[in-house]
């Protein structure tokens, strides 16, 4: 790969314009690639925080915990838990806990295959020791310009 600029220039070059162009190229690819196999990158948030918990989740705390993950908002997260449970993906008790069909768990299976397929394509000739050191770069930048990840 050839960069876009020396190292020199590079080191003057603004994050935020670097962090919003990965930003778009990774959530573009990864929606792009999600809808091919039938499905949008919040409903597959969904489906992963209901396959992957050891104790059934309700529809508020799924709702909770993603509606700031990339500014969905509250109304549109509670229209994609909506559309997991009409493609006959997930079950919603009296209680509101959502649970998985077998359906679900094959699309969701799909779905995390893909996931891993992106993860290699995303990461190909980059550590994990570099991978780390750019995620704690960005965490200071958000915390130096006194801004809040999702998980604050």
């Amino acid at each position: 790969m050839q960069y876009s600029h020396s190292d020199a220039e590079l080191i003057r070059q603004p994050i935020g314009y670097w962090s919003w162009a990965a930003y778009k190229a990774v959530v573009t690819r990864t929606r792009a690639a999600l809808a091919d196999i039938g499905t949008t990158q919040p409903q597959w948030w969904v489906l992963a925080q209901v396959a992957r918990a050891e104790t059934a989740k309700t529809r508020e705390e799924v709702s909770r915990l993603l509606r700031n993950y990339l500014d969905t908002g509250p109304q549109a997260m509670e229209a994609e838990i909506d559309a997991t449970i009409t493609q006959g993906w997930i079950t919603e008790d009296a209680e509101g806990r959502l649970g998985l069909t077998p359906e679900g768990r094959a699309f969701y299976d799909k779905a995390a295959a893909l996931q891993d397929e992106l993860w290699a394509e995303r990461h190909a000739g980059i550590s994990d020791e570099e991978y780390l050191t750019t995620l704690k770069v960005l965490q200071r930048f958000i915390h130096n310009t006194g801004g809040r990840a999702w998980h604050h």
